[in-house]
């Protein structure tokens, strides 16, 4: 196959997927591996978890990073610039055309009774991912149990990246242990940058606000409304109100979460301004993930590095799975929903060959029907 059918192959994925991308990071990454592992055959298992383990190591939004490995690993850098590109776009252009409803007419468009059925079925794509990547990522009772310690501790409200960070330590420290060796080798620490921005509200002064954001984001997206909250209300460049619709539009609209941005761009600054936000918030990932990719199958040589990563593999599936329980106490609030996430459970389990775009489709469809009953 040539690089240009790869290239199409790529953005034609990733393209879709930004559409029907809701959810969050978990479920995006639950489809992702639906795609690239079980039907396309792109990346093995094994090499799908390197990839999620590595990337909850460094900032940025996890699920459009792998997006990014993804393109990289099919059709090489062009390749990764690619998929994420087209996974951000549906989200950007459609967050930006709800931010210019909201500022011409101060409201968002009515989508719950959609919204309502879309994330019981998400919930059945996330326990299936979680079911076969955890057959992975398990693979010893020591991780097994590294996993556990994870989900409690997920489950207990303890930060993500300190569970991931604990858990890769640990899974250091029991091989050391085993091996009885005192040498460590040194982790490159990650760059992290400040800055004073000029006064007034600039073009450059959007792009340097949200590119040091993205750069130093960890963690859900709650972490981003604390960034923002403390970056944009404080400095008087939004309104709390402005910041609570922001989210809401993050949270109901496919893809990254992080198309927030682009709504609040539009707000300081129309068109422009949601550009400069946009690019922002998205630039570093893309740096990362080009730096990081062609490293991974190195560190996977790496008796230490190995031990690394698959304690962070198995504390990362954990997490999957404290998402997938933490939604469901959210989202299966009465029988309706407990139906719709029944219904897409027997689905996935069933008909393993079925695209996850389906399954968010028959939800959405379920939810319209079942929220007026």
């Amino acid at each position: 196959m040539s690089q240009t059918s790869r290239l199409l192959e790529v953005a034609k994925l990733f393209f879709k997927l930004g559409c029907i991308g809701f959810g969050g990071p978990a479920s995006h990454i639950a489809m992702m591996e639906d795609e690239v592992v079980r039907k396309r055959k792109w990346i093995s298992e094994a090499h799908f978890l390197d990839l999620m383990g590595a990337t909850n190591l460094i900032p940025g939004p996890n699920s459009t990073e792998m997006t990014m490995h993804c393109g990289h690993e099919r059709a090489g850098w062009k390749g990764l610039f690619v998929a994420g590109f087209c996974f951000i776009f549906p989200a950007v252009v459609i967050t930006a055309f709800l931010a210019w409803l909201y500022q011409k007419y101060g409201q968002l468009p009515n989508v719950k009774p959609f919204i309502y059925g879309i994330k019981p079925a998400v919930i059945a794509i996330i326990v299936m991912a979680a079911y076969r990547l955890g057959k992975k990522a398990f693979k010893s009772t020591t991780l097994i149990s590294i996993g556990v310690l994870a989900l409690i501790a997920c489950l207990s409200g303890i930060n993500e990246i300190l569970v991931l960070f604990g858990c890769g330590l640990l899974g250091l420290l029991l091989y050391f242990f085993k091996k009885k060796s005192n040498t460590l080798n040194a982790l490159t620490p990650l760059l992290i940058f400040n800055f004073v921005a000029p006064t007034t509200i600039s073009t450059l002064k959007i792009v340097l606000t949200f590119l040091k954001i993205g750069a130093i984001l960890y963690g859900s997206g709650y972490v981003l409304f604390a960034f923002l909250d403390s970056e944009l209300v404080a400095n008087g460049w939004l309104t709390r109100q402005e910041l609570i619709d922001a989210v809401a539009v993050g949270q109901f609209t496919p893809g990254p979460v992080l198309s927030t941005s682009t709504f609040i761009g539009w707000q300081i600054n129309g068109l422009v301004g949601a550009l400069a936000a946009t690019i922002g918030i998205f630039l570093p990932s893309f740096l990362f993930v080009l730096v990081l990719n062609p490293l991974i199958p190195k560190m996977r040589k790496s008796k230490i590095v190995s031990a690394l990563l698959d304690a962070v593999n198995a504390a990362a599936v954990a997490l999957i799975l404290a998402v997938c329980i933490e939604m469901g106490l959210e989202t299966l609030v009465d029988f309706r929903t407990i139906i719709i996430a029944v219904v897409s459970l027997i689905v996935v389990f069933v008909f393993k060959k079925l695209n996850s775009a389906f399954i968010v489709l028959g939800g959405a469809f379920l939810g319209y029907v079942l929220a007026f009953i």
